[in-house]
């Protein structure tokens, strides 16, 4: 059984989406990266399929906000599955 937290990173750039993975990784060693999305729907989806501990939404994405991300999984989001901890971040 798998007990490390997970975690999924939605940012839009590519170059602050690793360097928030590498910070992560320095700073958590544990916390296990399950996806990354570059847009808020993509991130949806993902985060329905990894039921991550933890998302990290930016603020500002194409197709859907960190925000609306946020409302859709909250409405989506299995009952019987903890909701994860949210960061935003921009």
């Amino acid at each position: 059984m798998n007990t490390r937290p997970t975690a999924l990173i939605a940012e839009d750039e590519p170059l602050l989406a690793q360097t928030l993975a590498n910070e992560l990784h320095a700073l958590w060693p544990d916390l296990r990266i399950a996806a990354t999305a570059g847009d808020g729907l993509s991130a949806v989806s993902l985060a329905l399929q990894h039921l991550p501990d933890v998302l990290f939404l930016d603020i500002r994405m194409p197709g859907q906000s960190g925000l609306e991300a946020a409302a859709a999984l909250a409405d989506d989001w299995p009952e019987h599955q903890p909701f994860p901890l949210l960061v935003f971040v921009t």
